[in-house]
């Protein structure tokens, strides 16, 4: 009988404890597809006393995680601590530094240190596994970095955080604000106590910083994402944006363009008719361009215990069979070195909503400020009459530069008939 793959797995929350139960259960489907057993023998968390669901008896455990990296009995190390820095770097770097897999669900370390880990990775000819780090149970990585590695790809984006999903879902299903329908999410545990990372936009922009070094073969580069969270997204916004014939996501999008790659996490509004507007609640999905396969859309559950537990052992299965690709799709040698483009070259339709003082030339003075800035205008709504109160106003652009939508605002946001912050939203066509 062909030996067990021998695993190690640090970090037992959701995902850790996922992963065991993955590997008990499914057992048998498991050795088949990966020719042999695969068995966790070592584990390591904060709290060996806490009370699992999955039962930890007869491994060896350990306090300190990066000690995994060197037992003898342990194959293949399994990261799910979480975050850029501390113990999960040390162990990253530790497991690869001895010549052992590692595979990890944590999109911030990739995000942030990808590029050296991955150099690391490379010069010991060491398989870095990350399916679990983007998108959960959707096999995004092995789609892009594999089934279309015949492509040159032009776009990929989604959605990619199921937080923020949920919450702009919930928004324009039951009419609530932001504020109440986060504190819900919370209490339903689809948001964290400090949900900053999600509803900020940092987790979605860590993991298309990965699609993007993906699918357009370039260093990992998070710095040059730029990162727009869904706070400033109204009731009022999701209102119009219906009535517009619209849908506001919070979307990661990666665009190579003449100039280089963009890359943005932002609300949008996309078309009610496009694929993407349709994929609601706690739910995912990833779209991918390539010149010949066309549009593929890849769609499911982005986090729990179950979907990124069957990535990080979908992982095992291709290490136990000997399978193993460079981190990001070609050797370091061939990667491009295409430069990012700034957000303030993005060229694209705005939504822009003000709220004003009901009376004549108010429109006059801002549609004088859009003229200005070269900015034409596609529609506009306002609704009722309300002489001296303030009344929202919203304005849908033709393709405009983002630098002149900018300064535009600026002078918009100083009028005096204008009563509070303008609100811009990106419009994409899904």
């Amino acid at each position: 009988m062909t030996r067990p793959l021998s695993v190690a797995v640090a970090g037992l929350g959701t995902v850790g404890g996922g992963v065991l139960q993955v590997l008990r259960d499914n057992a048998d489907i498991v050795a088949a597809r990966a020719g042999r057993p695969i068995a966790v023998t070592a584990v390591s968390a904060r709290d060996r006393t806490r009370e699992r669901a999955v039962s930890i008896a007869g491994l060896r455990w350990y306090d300190d995680p990066v000690a995994l990296a060197s037992d003898p009995g342990v194959d293949v190390v399994v990261e799910l601590i979480g975050g850029s820095d501390g113990p999960a770097r040390a162990l990253a770097e530790a497991t690869i530094a001895a010549g052992k897999p590692l595979v990890t669900a944590n999109k911030a370390l990739l995000a942030v240190r990808g590029a050296e880990l991955a150099a690391m990775a490379e010069e010991r000819n060491v398989p870095l596994a990350f399916e679990a780090a983007v998108a959960g149970g959707i096999p995004a990585i092995k789609a892009i970095r594999e089934g279309l590695a015949a492509n040159r790809i032009s776009k990929v984006a989604g959605i990619l955080n199921g937080t923020c999903n949920y919450i702009l879902t919930q928004m324009r299903e039951r009419g609530r604000e932001f504020s109440e329908v986060l504190a819900d999410a919370q209490k339903l545990g689809y948001a964290e106590a400090d949900p900053t990372f999600d509803i900020d936009g940092i987790d979605a922009a860590h993991k298309l910083s990965i699609l993007a070094a993906l699918a357009f073969g370039r260093p990992v580069a998070f710095d040059d994402v730029y990162i727009e969270g869904i706070r400033g997204v109204s009731a009022l916004d999701i209102g119009f944006a219906n009535e517009l014939g619209y849908r506001i996501k919070l979307l990661g999008i990666a665009r190579q363009i003449e100039a280089g790659i963009e890359t943005r996490v932002h609300p949008c509004m996309v078309p009610v008719s496009a694929p993407i507007a349709r994929v609601d609640g706690v739910f995912n999905a990833v779209v991918a361009e390539g010149d010949f396969v066309g549009r593929v859309m890849l769609e499911g559950r982005g986090a729990g215990a179950g979907p990124t537990a069957s990535a990080v052992v979908a992982d095992l299965i291709d290490l136990a069979r000997g399978r193993h690709t460079p981190v990001w799709g070609a050797a370091a040698a061939a990667l491009s070195g295409v430069p990012s483009v700034p957000m303030s070259a993005h060229v694209g339709p705005y939504y822009l909503r003000l709220m004003v003082v009901d009376r004549p030339g108010v429109i006059a003075d801002v549609t004088a400020v859009l003229r200005d800035h070269g900015i034409s205008l596609e529609s506009m709504l306002q609704r009722g009459r309300s002489p001296g109160e303030a009344v929202p106003v919203v304005l849908v652009t033709h393709e405009t530069r983002e630098s002149d939508m900018r300064s535009a605002l600026e002078r918009i946001g100083a009028l005096n008939t204008v009563m509070e912050p303008p609100s811009l939203i990106r419009i994409e066509a899904g």
